[in-house]
């Protein structure tokens, strides 16, 4: 345990999702040995990233402005909509260069031992935004773990009346994967989702 300022960081890093309290101790000690101008670059970027990015007022991703980026291309497919979890989703789906449709960021996935229903994540709008008409494809790209596939269950049983065509990203093996280490749940989506060659 140290005393101050530098319990205080290390407390403070601590609280940072995914930095345990080894992490936490290893920043705060790499922050005090480095250069004071990259302490105070790094320092500005944080309150910077605080007073000027804010969630996009239709698709709920990060922005600097009222709409983020997508949202304002006009070259974008309003008829297809991607409904991911987290705007770092939207990053992952992006780089694949396989996309050019919408988004919906739902802000999380349903779970109901963290307290997570539906009302704690964005479907109101999600439904809003389908009332439209405009969409004729809903792409469920929810994490492939209980939370995501009850949260795109949930998905697909309130949109059913609507007659759009709901699909699920597919899952299974990873290219470059051995068949040996891929677990039961993994594989026999893999089966499932096969592919005629």
């Amino acid at each position: 345990m140290y005393e101050g300022a530098i319990q205080d960081l290390i407390d403070e890093l601590g609280r940072l999702p995914g930095v345990g309290p080894k992490s936490a101790q290893r920043i705060a000690f790499h922050l005090l040995s480095a250069d004071a101008a990259d302490v105070n670059r790094l320092a500005t970027t944080m309150r910077k990233v605080k007073e000027l990015v804010r969630f996009c007022t239709t698709c709920f991703n990060v922005a600097e402005s009222e709409q983020c980026r997508i949202c304002q291309d006009p070259r974008r497919s309003d008829e297809v909509l991607c409904v991911v979890e987290e705007p770092k989703d939207v990053v992952a789906i992006e780089r694949t260069g396989e996309f050019r449709g919408r988004y919906h960021v739902l802000g999380g996935a349903i779970n109901p031992l963290e307290g997570v229903g539906p009302d704690q994540l964005r479907v109101r709008e999600l439904m809003t935004r389908l009332s439209s008409g405009a969409v004729r494809e809903l792409i469920l790209a929810t994490d492939p773990n209980t939370e995501g596939e009850a949260t795109a269950t949930y998905l697909a049983l309130m949109v059913k009346e609507m007659g759009l065509t709901v699909t699920r990203l597919a899952s299974g093996l990873p290219v470059g994967g051995d068949l040996e280490y891929a677990d039961e749940i993994t594989l026999g989506r893999a089966f499932a989702g096969r592919r005629s060659v």
